[in-house]
């Protein structure tokens, strides 16, 4: 039976009961009334008054200051939207209209307790629990959705989409295996995550399990989504997988969905103009920042109170610690003043001139106290005064290289990405000499065309990769920026992590997490062979390297192309788990554009044809790059081959053995021994669709990582009419190909490095349906290797 669960929090003037914690605080000592940006710390909730006279001040636990309010209609509220209605005989403190329960107050949000979605099947995709979930708080109110809640999904086979107003976002939760979920961890294997904007009042939710949980079903039989407190959840792996009761009271219980609240919808300086003004006397005004108006008040510094009732002046003088006087303390309206007794001098304070006595005899013990402790001083001064000044050039050095390797530029994109993934850690140079040994030649990791990679260890033992770019120069900076920026927003098991970038030294420097078991180009050319290259771990990779773009095009904050997806940008690591680097050449895409125009860039054999031609930029790029990474792992050929004095394009020569039904011609022989018919002719089938020559004929990344999901978990029914499974039957297998399978007849030609013409041939961009005679003769006599 499919159910509804929703929040239904539409405040209305007449009709409205709410909840609501208020941490008012103190800000600029003023006596009268002013506008400040900022409320100081000063909690309401706290003071001795915080009801008007004869009001209720508690319902349970629940402590209620003014403007909020107890009891519908009794007056105790500033206007019915504040008003809370309190269950006399359990102390629970509701909404009227819809009965959801008051968690808990904080400053300036109301804390509620937690609806979620749910949806639980049978072994066999039945659906048994549909619990839908949706909001809304109405247009006529002071609430909104706190961006302290994210839209989180908990699931190993869930898809979540949150719509509100013109906001759309959702996620994926993925863990085809138990032992894929890590606990701690809401990163997309059984648990993911996504921030909301400011000033959200409404939305809907929608809960998806792509194949009913029936491939997980033994150890997660439901899928939940929620909007909630993320500081306040933490997803403990397998537990909230299996256990569904346990999950659900826990998110109810402890992870409340949080509301801001604010006075009103107009700002400070039109609501004094009002008669309702609810900010008295000693306070200031503080305009709200959820985007949809309203503003708060605080009593200002030197008085303390319910600045909606009164704030009361500070007797400072009363408490030693908040005075510095020496001797004696005035007490002032918001402030205090110091003096001094008869017969003494001074301005009495005991971080100024304090109270000297008039008649005293002259201090010789101090004097030569004060005299020796000068000359030391002196002695040290002069002594530190060479260090001092060669440390001043240093950082004068270092604020130049700062601002010449782009250091303002990347404050500047940082600070308007608020609400992503946390700032970025910046190392000394220092840091990362020591790491590296002085930038060792033993410690080369690599070199690319953007600079050296160096293998470093930090103090915590902690082994790093550290990219140094080899020129600095404009067009270096921006592309150092924009990776730095790229990769802060990524959050993916198969995306290498950024932990952090130096500014200090001559050329910037990126600091990424190190992966030990170097690039997919290494593995798939290994002129011996890579023993752990099995046909269902090239299928893996191809999946995780899938997941990972389509992350990247669909569940990042802003969809992101990587640009120059190849073989040597993916690295693995000790369990040989791909992970995507190099984020360089990456775009970031408006969500309101679906291309960009930019100069070309990426690598011959796996540029996009249609984007070297039209020089537009679209997530269809990367998943023809992706078909040309895909046709490399299955056939063990380079994207571009040298026959002669011919250009072998393996992305033509994938499709053209397709249509030419030579497709096993191709085929690396272990993926053919090791995959059944129909997986290799779907595999064959999706690469080739990768490999469309127009964009809009290509599947999306999310469509082929889907596809790749599936294909995982293809079982092998009588794959081949003669049987495989033993080398014994290669004769029968042979059978297949056009030549014997004992044949290696022109592999070689297809495994050398690319050559200077290989890589300014244009013609590899001439299309996948070429039909040069030459180049055929070439296709029919290459076989697996």
């Amino acid at each position: 039976m499919k159910q509804r669960q929703v929040l239904q929090l539409h405040f209305r003037f007449a009709c409205f009961s709410s909840c609501a914690l208020i941490i008012l605080t103190l800000a600029t000592a003023q006596t009268t009334t002013n506008t400040t940006s900022q409320p100081n710390n000063y909690n309401i909730t706290k003071d001795r008054n915080i009801t008007k006279p004869g009001c209720p001040k508690q319902c349970g636990n629940l402590t209620v200051p003014y403007p909020f309010g107890i009891g519908i209609g009794s007056g105790c509220a500033i206007n019915p939207s504040f008003e809370i209605n309190c269950n006399t005989s359990t102390g629970s403190p509701t909404f009227l209209t819809t009965g959801v329960k008051v968690h808990h107050i904080s400053d300036a949000e109301i804390r509620l307790f937690n609806i979620l979605a749910e949806k639980c099947y049978t072994p066999t995709g039945r659906l048994t629990r549909d619990y839908l979930l949706s909001a809304d708080l109405g247009t006529d109110n002071p609430y909104s959705f706190s961006t302290l809640n994210r839209f989180t999904v908990v699931g190993c086979d869930a898809t979540g989409v949150m719509v509100g107003g013109e906001f759309m976002n959702g996620c994926l939760s993925f863990c085809p295996n138990s032992t894929d979920v890590v606990d701690g961890t809401c990163m997309s294997a059984g648990c993911c995550q996504i921030p909301i904007p400011k000033g959200l009042r409404h939305f809907n939710t929608s809960l998806g399990s792509p194949k009913n949980h029936t491939e997980v079903w033994s150890f997660n039989p439901c899928s939940h989504a929620f909007l909630g407190e993320a500081s306040r959840f933490q997803f403990l792996g397998m537990q909230d997988l299996k256990d569904r009761i346990s999950l659900v009271d826990r998110i109810v219980t402890t992870v409340p969905l949080v509301l801001d609240w604010a006075i009103g919808n107009q700002s400070c300086v039109e609501s004094q103009k009002r008669d309702d003004y609810a900010c008295r006397d000693n306070s200031q005004c503080v305009d709200s920042d959820t985007g949809i108006g309203g503003y708060r008040c605080s009593c200002n510094p030197g008085y303390e109170g319910n600045p909606y009732i009164a704030c009361q002046d500070i007797d400072e003088c009363a408490y030693p610690n908040t005075n510095s006087c020496e001797k004696i303390c005035i007490n002032t309206q918001g402030s205090y003043n110091c003096s001094c007794p008869e017969g003494h001098t001074g301005n009495g304070k005991k971080n100024g001139s304090g109270c000297i006595a008039l008649n005293s005899e002259f201090p010789w013990i101090k004097f030569s106290i004060g005299v020796g402790v000068g000359f030391m001083s002196l002695v040290v001064a002069a002594t530190w005064l060479y260090f001092c000044v060669k440390k001043r050039k240093l950082i004068k050095l270092r604020e130049k290289f700062f601002q010449q390797n782009g250091g303002l530029l990347l404050k500047q994109r940082i600070s308007s990405n608020e609400g992503g993934v946390e700032a970025t850690k910046i190392f000394t140079a220092e840091e990362l000499k020591k790491a590296t040994y002085n930038y060792a030649n033993n410690r080369i990791l690599g070199r690319g065309g953007n600079g050296i990679v160096y293998k470093g260890i930090l103090p915590d033992n902690r082994i790093i990769a550290i990219k140094k770019s080899k020129f600095v120069d404009e067009d270096q900076i921006e592309q150092f920026i924009n990776e730095v920026l790229i990769l802060t927003q990524v959050n993916h098991r198969n995306v290498v992590r950024l932990f952090g970038c130096c500014l200090e030294a001559e050329v910037p420097l990126l600091v990424y997490e190190y992966v030990s078991h170097g690039t997919l180009y290494e593995h798939i050319h290994n002129r011996n062979g890579a023993h752990w290259l099995s046909f269902q771990n090239r299928l893996r990779i191809a999946t995780e390297i899938a997941s990972s773009l389509a992350y990247l095009h669909s569940s990042a904050s802003m969809p992101i192309i990587h640009r120059d997806v190849k073989s040597t940008n993916i690295l693995l690591d000790d369990v040989y788990t791909a992970k995507v680097a190099d984020f360089g050449a990456s775009r970031l895409i408006p969500l309101d554009q679906t291309h960009l125009d930019t100069l070309v860039q990426g690598t011959l054999g796996y540029l996009d044809p249609e984007y070297f031609r039209t020089s537009q930029l679209t997530e269809k790029s990367d998943v023809y790059s992706f078909g040309v990474v895909f046709a490399e792992l299955l056939t063990g050929m380079k994207p571009i081959s040298r026959n002669g004095d011919e250009d072998i394009n393996l992305a033509e020569y994938f499709v053209l053995s397709m249509e030419k039904n030579q497709l096993f011609q191709i085929l690396d022989r272990r993926v053919v021994k090791e995959g059944s018919l129909a997986q290799l002719q779907k595999i064959a089938e999706l690469v080739q669709s990768c490999l469309s020559l127009h964009g809009e004929d290509r599947p999306t990344m999310m469509e082929v990582a889907m596809e790749l999901e599936s294909l995982k978990k293809f079982t092998k029914n009588n794959p081949w009419p003669n049987g495989h499974g033993n080398e014994e039957n290669e004769d029968e297998l042979s059978d297949l190909y056009a030549v014997p399978l004992e044949s290696n007849t022109g592999i070689n030609k297809f495994s050398g490095q690319y050559s200077s013409n290989a890589n300014t041939n244009s013609s590899i961009f001439s299309g996948q349906d070429s039909s040069n005679n030459s180049s055929l003769n070439i296709y029919k006599t290459n076989i697996p290797r």
